[in-house]
């Protein structure tokens, strides 16, 4: 069936490409000139056309020459390791045509990002410190989601919750999920009852690039951002292919569709796009009587604005539908046992809505709207155990931005409401009938970035929120950079955070498995203390060599925080303030080495020690990893079109969550590396065929234990628990996928 697949694919694909190319232009132009630098000709730099493959590099004296190009329109790149690439748009008549071009040093430090202050601003010139990756990353190691894709960032690590349904969440600098905020387009969307399975909906394909904080930013997107925030900027109707597909499967029989295309209508430019994932296969290669990977039929559809005003300000509306269908459990489970006590298995209905804009007001001043409505719907099983829950979500949020002097101004005002019902403790009242859950939080925050002096500023921010189950909610933060020359950076940042927390849309483990859920006390917002200093250097070698590396300490103290307790009794999950307080601290490296030769590797590790006290006793916190280490190593061979990437990551042990102590998995895990290795070819006109083989070292939790999930002999017993999980079941496998973009 998987080998059909992949014929049906590529017959697809390949019928795309010969239609649109089956045509021949005959007519062909010279393309000549000279590449340079601030010092003069810049020797072997790279120049190519955009979506084609003819191309060429600068020889000793700077010159280039790319013959046989077929007359029209073109855009032509040129880059060099450590320079910043720039693209230029070229008319290409028949004979010789001739064009100069002039880099610059510079390197991702350079690119514009908006999370750090909320604004556009270049990366270098942040005070806060900004992680940026692009969809060129994610394609080392193909993925059909968001949640998937992360696995490869340092200090960041998706978290398998359940073996059974594979929900998930996403651990900054070893905090747990729902410290985590995730924003699409600077809209917090992913957030509540979404954090569970929400995230493995959101397809790469709609991704521009990807924008990465560590550490709190509640000063300026309030609630959640505690240990970080995750925000994905998706393309630009106006900077987005005609077309583009992208379809791969793997041998365990997973396929996924990407597809997408962009038009005009009247002033408007939008771009659609569709994403598919199907997997059907019942695999349960460690033979414990319940399926390895979670059953899913998922499809999620993206509909982008970008309308052109006489203002020249910016109006853009987004919309996206989300649905899917998943299960897992006993091998000889279907549909009809859904919610019985005859076959266990835990199956989830989720149906999604988004919009979001953004509408800047056509006025002088730089005024801002942007806003938000999600509405979600899960219908779900865990073996007997009813989950049904309805959550809305509106998002509105105004902000203006000026510069008197040396002050450059941001402020504004935000409003949050949420609509929260399910059919859980939650959201009964003491009469035992449902009392659905309201939510509004108002909010104001100005943030103030002074320039010292030339090489020096200082961000000053605050923020104030009025919930309405708390009252106020007061979040400051101070940052600090200083930029002594071009290629060192120094940051300081120090702020607060907050997160109020929603216990049964956040924590899976409250549903699944047979253990108790003890809530102790009116659970109050955790609070934090931040302190995080960070250092960028790029480095140019004589030999064209660039080398960038970006180091963090960090250490975060927090009060109040909630933290599930496996221990006191293995039948019960108990949920309480802690009467202590939690830290997070740790260091980081990441490195980026370009070399003329076609090689570059992405590296990075973080050491941390994540811990509370409690009645004068620290421990560990469970599913936290001390050591964790990523890698990207990409070779190119231009002459012959063809990429090699090699991507892995390395943990190490964390505490799990075992069922008191006669239980005879380990307490412990062990140290534990998934490898990844892909072969890209592409040819002519933007068509590409990918393949390789995921988790080289066939790696699986179930290695050296005596079993995973506890009572999985009664599944609709007292001691069945499904929580003792923190990487995913799936082995070793191959892929096979193909991709075409029409620019």
């Amino acid at each position: 069936m998987i080998i059909s697949r992949i014929i049906l694919l590529a017959f697809l694909n390949c019928l795309i490409y010969s239609t649109i190319f089956s045509q021949e232009t005959h007519s062909t132009g010279v393309l000549k000139g000279t590449i340079y630098d601030e010092n003069g000709p810049l020797p072997f730099a790279n120049i190519f056309i955009e979506g084609t493959s003819l191309g060429s590099s600068s020889n000793e004296n700077g010159l280039f020459e790319i013959v046989n190009i077929p007359v029209g329109t073109y855009k032509i790149i040129s880059s060099f390791t450590g320079y910043t690439s720039i693209k230029k748009k070229i008319l290409i008549n028949s004979g010789n045509n001739k064009v100069n071009l002039t880099l610059t040093q510079g390197s991702s430090l350079d690119e514009v990002v908006i999370s750090g202050t909320l604004k556009p601003v270049i990366r270098s010139e942040s005070t806060v410190p900004v992680e940026i990756y692009k969809p060129t990353f994610f394609k080392k190691n193909p993925t059909p989601s968001v949640f998937e894709a992360l696995q490869n960032v340092n200090g960041v690590r998706p978290q398998i919750n359940c073996s059974i349904c594979n929900t998930g969440d996403i651990h900054i600098n070893g905090l747990e999920g729902p410290y985590t905020l995730v924003m699409i387009d600077g809209m917090p969307i992913v957030s509540g009852l979404s954090t569970v399975y929400g995230l493995s909906g959101i397809p790469n394909s709609l991704i521009d690039r990807m924008e990465i904080v560590k550490g709190p930013a509640s000063s300026l997107y309030g609630s959640e951002a505690v240990g970080g925030l995750i925000n994905i900027i998706t393309k630009n109707p106006e900077a987005a292919p005609e077309l583009s597909t992208d379809v791969f499967a793997t041998g365990w029989g997973e396929t996924n569709i990407d597809f997408g295309v962009k038009g005009k209508i009247g002033n408007a430019t939008t771009i659609l796009g569709v994403n598919y994932f199907y997997y059907d296969q019942i695999i349960d290669n460690n033979d414990d009587g319940f399926t390895d990977l979670t059953l899913q039929d998922r499809i999620s559809i993206f509909n982008k604005w970008n309308f052109k005003r006489k203002s020249n300000k910016n109006f853009s509306l987004a919309a996206r539908f989300y649905y899917e269908d998943r299960w897992g459990g006993e091998n000889n489970w279907d549909k009809t046992f859904r919610g019985s006590d005859q076959i266990y298995g835990e199956s989830i209905y989720t149906a999604r809505y988004e919009v979001l804009g953004s509408y800047e007001l056509p006025i002088k001043e730089s005024i801002n709207l942007s806003f938000s409505y999600t509405d979600h719907d899960q219908n779900s099983f865990y073996g007997t155990t009813s989950y049904k829950a309805k959550q809305r979500i509106g998002f509105s949020q105004l902000v203006w931005d000026t510069t008197i002097k040396n002050h450059d101004l941001l402020t504004g005002l935000a409003m949050r409401y949420q609509f929260y019902d399910d059919d859980t403790p939650a959201t009964e009242n003491i009469n035992g009938t449902t009392d659905p859950e309201e939510t509004t939080i108002p909010g104001i925050f100005l943030q103030d970035e002074i320039t010292l002096a030339e090489k020096h500023k200082l961000l000053l921010g605050s923020r104030l929120d009025i919930d309405n189950r708390h009252g106020a909610i007061f979040t400051p933060r101070l940052a600090y950079k200083w930029s002594p020359n071009k290629s060192d950076i120094f940051r300081f940042n120090a702020g607060t955070g907050f997160r109020v927390v929603n216990l049964f849309t956040e924590d899976h483990a409250a549903l699944t498995g047979s253990r108790t859920v003890v809530i102790e006390e009116d659970l109050d917002p955790e609070e934090s203390y931040n302190v995080n200093i960070n250092y960028l250097k790029k480095i140019f070698l004589e030999n064209g060599t660039f080398i960038g590396l970006d180091a963090s300490a960090w250490y975060t103290y927090f009060t109040n925080a909630i933290i599930p307790d496996y221990e006191t009794n293995p039948d019960e999950i108990r949920y309480g303030n802690l009467d202590g307080y939690a830290v997070s601290q740790g260091i980081s490296l990441n490195a980026d080495i370009s070399f003329t030769n076609g090689l570059k590797v992405l590296a990075g590790f973080s050491l941390m020690d994540v811990s509370n006290k409690e009645d004068g006793v620290k421990s560990r916190q469970i599913l936290t990893e001390r050591f964790s280490g990523n890698w990207g190593i990409s070779y190119s061979i231009p002459s012959i079109r063809l990429t090699a990437d090699y991507t892995g990551n390395l943990f190490g042990p964390m505490r799990l969550p075992i069922a008191g102590p006669d239980d005879p998995r380990r307490e412990n895990s062990p140290w534990f590396s998934i490898q990844n290795i892909q072969i890209t070819h592409k040819s002519n006109n933007n068509f590409e065929i990918y393949g390789g083989v995921k988790n080289l070292l066939d790696w699986t939790p179930s290695k050296g234990n005596p079993f995973l999930i506890a009572g999985a002999d009664d599944p609709f017993g007292p001691d069945f628990d499904t929580t003792y999980i923190y990487a995913s079941n799936q082995g070793i496998r191959g892929f096979l996928g193909l991709r075409y973009t029409l620019l």
